[in-house]
């Protein structure tokens, strides 16, 4: 195996825990070096606050799930310790060749026996499904969409701009009420028109934009009540208690598991990906932050996305994404239903830098033309379920000015304007970018942003986040 610095970020936690493993190697912090005949576990010492260094050990018997254990009494896994011995490992420091710890020995037999038996056992069998309390929570949503919808139809009836005079609180309050009523994901969506109806309130410089804000809620809410209804309703009528491949699961708030995904086929083996851009945001109704990275398939040119929540409440416990610029070799990959850019996870990942070849494959799988992206778009911002944007490639003819507007033109000679999407906010401003890219850029490479309906002027734009050559992938903002 070979480490790298994308490994090591990799299997850390977060970007400060990995920063932190980095300055202890740095300084010289770790003693006692140490690695068995085969390379594949390392340990040794690390200076700590107090006077006996913790003892810490990297197993690497499995490049893609490294085996990290550390004296220290961090929550965090790996800790700072262990990712601080992947940076001696990186650095080339001198390990000395030893039997491995009987300590760190009866452990790797545990765990070689654990997954031996997990082999040889038979699939586990599917949890059996508490029918009764399963039909009590279905008519409890059914009744937690009966109070959405009256409040969706009263502002309806009034119209939107009666929002000015509205309680805020009252929609705090439903918001609770449905989160009782396990509609975890209308409860995000009205606490949202709380926050709309409070700018609406005390910024009236701001006031246009809630507006716009509060529609669209009102528009999907409509929507998902709607179908969400007939959805439940369906599946009391038939008995059908399962999980199902459709989006309404989230829309009502719930959260998928790998071994939910796995039952429904959700799934495919050896996948490879490259990350084409990476950023992160806030929620300011969920109160956590979003980590986002956009996926291309280096085999079908899919893309899709990662989404990693991590709540302000458990910030420091939830694993921190980051920006990635090798290439993944997935075992398995797991797709969220939907359609567009659906998300998706796995649970084990190797990297490693792309070649060369497979560097100048990558424009090529862009979008035939700026017109099927086009109408993809169109078809995605008509269903009210899903974002109303498309994350797209799209090759690149010519890219520049036109008057004072940024224009990408598709080889065929189609033209689209390329500006950021208002509602990314100041912090993913990147169109301005483009002007500090060489004046000619490399024939043959292709733009990777999100395509979207501006309603300022009514028009389809691209928010450009990355360009592609041949040899690189040039990223506007993380």
């Amino acid at each position: 195996m070979e480490l790298t610095e994308q490994t090591i970020l990799l299997h850390a936690p977060n970007p400060a825990a990995a920063e932190n493993g980095r300055k202890l190697s740095k300084k010289g912090s770790f003693s006692a070096l140490c690695k068995t005949q085969d390379n594949t576990v390392y340990w040794g010492e690390c200076a700590g606050s107090g006077k006996t260094p913790y003892r810490v050990s990297v197993d690497w018997l499995n490049p893609d799930a490294p085996v990290c254990r550390c004296s220290c009494p961090s929550r965090q896994f790996p800790c700072k310790h262990a990712l601080g011995l992947m940076f001696e490992q990186l650095a080339g420091r001198d390990f000395e060749t030893a039997e491995i710890p009987q300590d760190i020995a009866d452990k790797r037999s545990r765990q070689a026996a654990r997954a031996a038996k997990k082999e040889s056992d038979e699939p586990p069998k599917a949890k059996k499904t508490n029918s009764a309390a399963q039909k009590k929570k279905l008519a409890r949503q059914l009744e937690g969409l009966d109070m959405a919808e009256k409040m969706v139809n009263d502002l309806l009836t009034a119209g939107v701009g009666t929002l000015s005079g509205s309680s805020a609180q009252a929609y705090d309050k439903l918001a609770k009420d449905l989160g009782s009523c396990y509609l975890t994901g209308l409860q995000s969506a009205f606490t949202r028109m709380a926050l709309a109806v409070r700018t609406i309130q005390q910024n009236p410089g701001q006031s246009d934009t809630a507006y716009a804000e509060a529609l669209r809620i009102l528009i999907y809410l409509r929507s998902v009540i709607k179908k969400s209804r007939t959805f439940l309703q369906t599946k009391l009528e038939t008995d059908n208690l399962s999980s199902e491949d459709t989006v309404l699961f989230e829309a009502l708030g719930g959260v998928w598991k790998l071994e939910d995904l796995h039952a429904i086929g959700a799934f495919r083996e050896k996948a490879r990906l490259i990350q084409l851009s990476f950023d992160v945001s806030y929620d300011e109704a969920k109160k956590e932050y979003i980590e986002r990275g956009w996926w291309l398939d280096a085999d079908s040119g899919h893309i899709d996305q990662t989404l990693n929540f991590r709540p302000l409440k458990a910030l420091k416990y939830v694993k921190g994404e980051d920006s990635r610029f090798e290439l993944l070799e997935i075992p398995t990959l797991y797709t969220y239903p939907g359609e567009g850019n659906r998300r998706i996870r796995w649970d084990a990942a190797s990297s490693r830098p792309l070649t060369k070849e497979e560097h100048a494959a990558l424009p090529a799988l862009a979008s035939p033309d700026l017109a099927t992206a086009l109408k993809e778009t169109k078809n995605q911002i008509k269903n009210t379920l899903l974002p109303k944007f498309l994350a797209v490639l799209l090759p690149i003819g010519k890219l520049g000015k036109v008057e004072n507007a940024f224009v990408l033109e598709d080889p065929e000679g189609d033209r689209i304007v390329l500006r950021d999407r208002p509602e990314d906010g100041k912090d993913h401003a990147s169109t301005d970018r483009l002007a500090l890219l060489p004046e000619a850029l490399p024939s043959g490479g292709a733009l990777f942003g999100l395509m979207f309906y501006d309603e300022r002027d009514r028009t389809i734009c691209l928010h450009p986040y990355s360009i592609l050559t041949a040899d690189r992938i040039i990223r506007l903002q993380f």
